[in-house]
C-alpha cells in the first residue's frame, strides 16, 4: 500500500466498519503499551492515527478527568467506528493528517501511535511533527500489538533490512527528529519503541 494519505484514508475507510472484529483481543496490548508510556494525572496526550480507537480508553483512564485526550485519524470511517465503538467519550476526535496537526506547539505530554509508521508519507518530517506538539521531555510511544516477524508472516512478506521499524533504522530516524529512543521491544506478541523529546 502506497503512502499516499488518499491511498491511506481509501484502504482504512474500506474496513473501518470490520476493523475490530479482525482484531479482537488486542484490548489488552494497547492498555499495557499505553500504561508505560508512563502519562500522569493532568496530562495532554494525542493518539496519532487512532483508527476505531482501541487505546483512547486506556488514554482517558491514564490521564483522568482533568488531562486531555486528542484522537486524530485522517478517515472519517474509523472516526466513526470509535464513536459507534463508545470510545469517543471524554475524548476529541479529530479527522487531521497527523503529519500537519492542527494542535500549538509543545502543547502535549505525549504520543501514541499504533501502526503509525509504516503509514507516514515521509518519515523523518512527520516524526518532526508529532515532536513539535510535544513538550521537552515529553514522550512517544509507537506501538503494534503483534510484533515486526508476526506482522510480516501475517502479510506474506519477507523481513527486510531496510524495514524502518527496526531498530538500526529507527533510532537514527527518531534522533533526527528530534527524539531519542529510551526502549525498543519486538516480541512475536508485541512491538514497542519508546522515546522522549529532545530539546
Amino acid at each position: 500500500m502506497s503512502d499516499d494519505p488518499k491511498n491511506v484514508q481509501e484502504f482504512f475507510g474500506a474496513r473501518a466498519a470490520d476493523w475490530d472484529a479482525r482484531f479482537p483481543d488486542d484490548g489488552p496490548a494497547y492498555a499495557a503499551a499505553v500504561a508505560e508510556l508512563g502519562l500522569r494525572p493532568g496530562d495532554s496526550v494525542l493518539d496519532a492515527g487512532c483508527g476505531t480507537g482501541r487505546a483512547l480508553p486506556p488514554l482517558r483512564a491514564a490521564v483522568g478527568p482533568s488531562g486531555t485526550v486528542i484522537g486524530a485519524d485522517l478517515t472519517p470511517e474509523m472516526l466513526t467506528a470509535a464513536v459507534a465503538a463508545g470510545r469517543g467519550e471524554g475524548v476529541h476526535l479529530i479527522r487531521t493528517d497527523v503529519t500537519r496537526l492542527p494542535v500549538r506547539t509543545g502543547a502535549l505530554d505525549a504520543v501514541f501511535g499504533a501502526g503509525l509508521i509504516s503509514h507516514l508519507p515521509d518519515p523523518a518530517a512527520d516524526l518532526r511533527e508529532l515532536a513539535r506538539t510535544v513538550r521537552q521531555g515529553g514522550r512517544l510511544a509507537l506501538f503494534h500489538p503483534v510484533g515486526r516477524a508476526a506482522l510480516a508472516t501475517r502479510h506474506g512478506r519477507q523481513l527486510t533490512p531496510d524495514d524502518l521499524r527496526a531498530e538500526p533504522n529507527l533510532r537514527p530516524l527518531l534522533a533526527a527528529s528530534g527524539w531519542r529512543m529510551e526502549r525498543y521491544v519486538d516480541e512475536d506478541d508485541r512491538y514497542l519503541v519508546l522515546a522522549a523529546r529532545e530539546a
